[in-house]
């Protein structure tokens, strides 16, 4: 929907501020029409300011829409390497985990400079995590905190099995929590794909309360509406992102 006739100016500024994140190659590519040229690729500081948390949710999901349809903005990732080398002006910051086949960048159609990523298995929180979220929202600028999960996570089931190896251990131990909260009438196993999936999206949900309650520079941030912190899960089988 074209908010704008053709040929005059539009006077909505977040419809302007949609119009640059479309431009820089995260936003809608059916808004503004046309393929985002190379040089407009760089997320600019003014382009994400202009935009409300809201609006950067909005437009991570429809990324991942047209990742899921096959249908990814064309990009030239040399003229975003170059115009960020610079600087860089990030418009969320995820936590998502390390399985080798759920990259937040590719599975959203992001480019270079519009998010900050820290991934450890199973998408675990904890203070080094928390740090950089401070550092990407309250120092950095961005204002999405998205925690992602994913269907059939081997970290949570290593969890469920009580499973033991070194340092994997304690990171596992963080999800026996979930495990207990999650409500679910079939078998509760790891050999139960609904299961896991069941315990990843409690996780999920736990570890933004616990982002609140660990980290007061955040939850003042979301409490001003300055920063979103939301949480969503990354299905393997189809490709898509939903919200939890």
């Amino acid at each position: 929907m074209n908010c704008c006739q053709p040929d005059t100016e539009c006077h909505d500024p977040g419809r302007r501020a949609v119009l640059g994140l479309a431009g820089a190659g995260l936003g809608l590519a059916a808004v503004s029409g046309l393929s985002a040229p190379a040089h407009a690729q760089v997320l600019t500081m003014e382009a994400r300011d202009a935009l409300s948390p809201q609006q950067i949710v909005d437009l991570i999901l429809e990324g991942n829409r047209r990742f899921a349809a096959g249908t990814p903005q064309p990009r030239d990732w040399l003229a975003e390497q170059r115009g960020t080398a610079t600087g860089q002006h990030p418009a969320a910051i995820f936590l998502s985990c390390v399985d080798s086949r759920a990259p937040v960048e590719v599975i959203c159609d992001l480019g270079i400079g519009h998010a900050f990523n820290a991934r450890v298995a199973g998408n675990a929180v904890n203070d080094d995590i928390l740090g950089s979220m401070e550092f990407a929202t309250a120092l950095s600028g961005a204002r999405v905190v998205m925690v992602m999960g994913h269907s059939a996570c081997g970290a949570i089931k290593g969890a469920i099995d009580n499973a033991r190896l070194g340092n994997l251990t304690l990171l596992l131990a963080r999800f026996q929590n979930a495990i207990a909260a999650t409500e679910f009438a079939g078998e509760r196993s790891a050999a139960n794909p609904a299961f896991v999936d069941a315990v990843c999206k409690t996780h999920v949900a736990m570890s933004l309360d616990l982002i609140r309650e660990r980290s007061p520079v955040l939850q003042e941030l979301e409490q001003e509406g300055r920063v979103m912190i939301v949480g969503s899960f990354y299905d393997l089988e189809t490709g898509e992102v939903s919200l939890v």
